[in-house]
C-alpha cells in the first residue's frame, strides 16, 4: 500500500538480501565518532558482526572505532558496493550525486529517511535503493543476529524487566 508520497516500491526482502549478500564494501556517509549515534551503533554492529569492508565518511572526524574516516566517497581507496546514509534530507541528492561519481551499486537510507526524487535518479543511474529500513536490522534479520542486535529478547512487555 502506498500514499500518496510514498508512491516509491523499494525492494522485497529476498531482493535485500540480495543486495547485502553481493556486497563486500559499505560506506557509511555521515558515520559519527558518538556512540550516542545511530551511525556509531550501526558501525560498532557491523564491524563486529559483518564481513563487510567498512569505510567511514565524515567531513570532521579523524577515526571511528579504530578505523581511518575520509572526507568524502571521492576519497575512498575502492568503490563502496553499498553507500549508507546518515544525512539530513536535504543533503541526499549532494550524496546521491558523490554515489554516482564513484560509480557504487547501491544507495541505502536509513531509518526515517525517505527522498522519493534521489531514489528515482539513482534507479536511473542504475545503483540499486533501499530507503526507510536500518542496515543492522536488516542484517541481523537475515542472518540470524537479531537477538545479538538487541532485539527478539523473548520478552514481550512494556515493564522494565527486573534481574533478580
Amino acid at each position: 500500500m502506498s500514499t500518496p508520497d510514498r508512491s516509491w516500491q523499494g525492494p522485497s526482502a529476498p531482493e535485500r538480501l540480495n543486495i547485502l549478500r553481493n556486497a563486500e564494501s559499505i560506506a557509511i556517509v555521515g558515520a559519527s565518532d558518538k556512540p550516542s549515534r545511530a551511525s556509531y551503533f550501526v558501525a560498532t554492529y557491523l564491524q563486529s558482526s559483518s564481513p563487510y569492508r567498512l569505510y567511514f565518511v565524515n567531513p570532521t572526524a579523524t577515526e571511528i572505532l579504530g578505523q581511518p574516516v575520509y572526507k568524502s566517497l571521492a576519497d575512498l581507496p575502492e568503490r563502496p558496493d553499498i553507500v549508507d546514509v546518515f544525512r539530513r534530507h536535504d543533503d541526499l541528492p549532494s550524496v546521491l550525486d558523490e554515489a554516482k561519481a564513484v560509480d557504487a551499486k547501491a544507495l541505502w537510507l536509513q531509518l526515517g529517511s525517505w527522498h522519493e526524487d534521489v531514489a528515482r535518479n539513482a534507479e536511473a543511474a542504475g545503483l540499486n535503493v533501499v530507503m526507510d529500513r536500518c542496515i543492522k536490522i536488516e542484517h541481523a534479520r537475515f542472518h540470524g543476529g537479531l537477538n545479538l542486535a538487541g532485539f527478539n529478547t523473548g520478552v514481550i512487555s512494556s515493564k522494565r524487566q527486573v534481574i533478580a
